[in-house]
């Protein structure tokens, strides 16, 4: 890991070189876990794995999903207003910010973790 996922203004960044432990299905919004810090996806994500194109929560795109984990952030990008992208690899997971993508004020949360190692916002949470 290459900065401190506590730090709200290291944003995506604080997730490279971090393993996705699981993929959380919310009611209406998505959440990768990286065992201990939260990336949460309120807008529809979209993405490619394994060459293969997948917009949430279109048929196929759970089982893509879930292929995530065990995979290491490799890099990210921060597109103030447009999207937040996961580099995996060959793979990409996105999550758009625009207004046309939003279901409400906030399109994406990054939530840290607490003094004992659990998510919390108390450990620092970043919005979108």
């Amino acid at each position: 890991m290459n900065s401190d996922v506590n730090n709200p203004h290291d944003g995506l960044q604080s997730l490279v070189g971090m393993e996705v432990s699981a993929v959380s299905f919310v009611r209406d919004y998505v959440e990768l876990h990286f065992d201990g810090p939260v990336l949460r996806a309120l807008s529809n994500p979209t993405g490619v794995y394994g060459g293969r194109e997948w917009r949430f929560p279109a048929p196929g795109s759970l089982d893509l999903m879930h292929r995530y984990i065990g995979k290491t952030v490799d890099g990210c990008q921060e597109d103030s207003g447009r999207a937040l992208a996961l580099h995996f690899g060959d793979h990409l997971f996105v999550i758009p910010l625009d207004d046309g993508s939003s279901l409400g004020p906030e399109s994406a949360h990054l939530v840290g973790v607490d003094r004992d190692g659990g998510t919390s916002p108390l450990g620092g949470m970043r919005i979108w």
